[in-house]
């Protein structure tokens, strides 16, 4: 049974060994205080460059990438081309267009177009993608192997059909998304591995929020994302009462991902046969947590009903000061006071 189970996780992670090279840009219309467009490049979920449309600058945050930009200045000129040349006049002919087809006159709009292409490096198959969103739904995307646009939008039928018919433009997407890209994106690759295919094991912890709450295996800072995590029973997986969560970027380039474990039908005595276990592709050895009571960390704290009365006690008693010291200090300055006058306290601003 072992070996099975490690020979299905062998699979489950080996069948995920691609890198991706990914363009998104986002358009927005009537939105006064955002860029009219942004884009961004993501090799393997690492944010590359972004186009600064404020600036008219293409920042590029990696240095390894700057040098391959840098000794390449058409495909550098390329992509100022697309930032503030090509893709503003396409977004707002397009945004345009849909606008009438939608019938839409006011409101804020926004259309997103992702490309880019997938490299298997085990078997070498290569991905290429290019598809619209409008209003955050699917609207149109470009099937390479038909070089054909699909939609399963009426509204999108007219934009279909004047799509498809510039064929020249269909055969350079093409080109472009299963030649071009990919060639680029083993040069990143080549050029940047010392980021791009690096091997980072990740901290787990045991977390909870309430006793009764499900414990959380938490693993964060890995690199690459092709990782899994689940729980195990007395060394087999197990899938009842468990919820796998997804795997997201942290801010430095690595990633996190969380699998919890519902212990409401678990006793105590039982704890001891659980495990979790984390698995990074590349690494031999798993990382195993032991469902340990004393392992577990959380911000919930138990108040006895004798916390919550000495509380309520030390406010009374915090009160009474407060009244008596006021009382004997209006004493002193009456007897202080003119006869005849009215002496009156008045707080600082420090007091109030």
């Amino acid at each position: 049974m072992k070996t099975l189970l490690l020979l299905l996780l062998f699979c489950r992670v080996s069948s995920t060994v691609k890198h991706s090279l990914k363009y998104y840009s986002t358009g927005f219309y009537g939105v006064s205080d955002l860029q009219e467009l942004v884009t961004v490049e993501e090799i393997d979920g690492i944010q590359t460059y972004f186009c600064d449309g404020i600036n008219k600058k293409l920042e590029v945050k990696l240095d390894w990438e700057k040098k391959v930009l840098d000794n390449n200045p058409k495909q550098l000129q390329f992509y100022t081309d697309d930032c503030f040349v090509e893709y503003p006049h396409l977004f707002k002919t397009t945004m345009f267009g849909l606008k009438q087809v939608f019938n839409q006159s006011e409101g804020v709009d926004i259309l997103q177009l992702m490309e880019g292409c997938e490299w298997d490096e085990e078997t070498g198959e290569v991905t290429g993608f290019m598809q619209y969103g409008y209003d955050g739904e699917d609207f149109i995307a470009l099937d390479l192997k038909t070089s054909t646009w699909i939609t399963s939008k009426p509204q999108a039928v007219s934009t279909k059909q004047r799509w498809d018919s510039d064929k020249d433009l269909i055969i350079d997407n093409v080109w472009f998304y299963t030649e071009i890209c990919p060639k680029w994106l083993k040069v990143y690759l080549q050029h940047g591995k010392s980021s791009l295919l690096r091997t980072n094991v990740p901290s787990v912890s045991l977390l909870q929020k309430t006793p009764s709450s499900p414990v959380s295996c938490h693993a964060t800072g890995f690199y690459p994302d092709r990782a899994m995590m689940f729980w195990r029973k007395d060394g087999e997986e197990i899938h009842e009462g468990v919820e796998h969560g997804e795997i997201l970027p942290n801010h430095d380039g690595s990633f996190q991902m969380n699998v919890d474990l519902n212990i409401s039908s678990v006793s105590p005595e039982d704890w001891r046969r659980y495990d979790c276990v984390f698995h990074l592709s590349g690494v031999e050895d798993d990382i195993i947590t032991k469902l340990d009571e004393t392992r577990i960390r959380t911000n919930w704290v138990e108040k006895s009903s004798n916390q919550t009365t000495t509380i309520v006690v030390s406010t009374v008693v915090v009160v009474v000061v407060i009244i008596t010291g006021y009382m004997v200090y209006k004493k002193k300055q009456d007897q202080k006071a003119p006869p005849g006058q009215q002496v009156t306290f008045r707080p600082d601003d420090d007091d109030v």
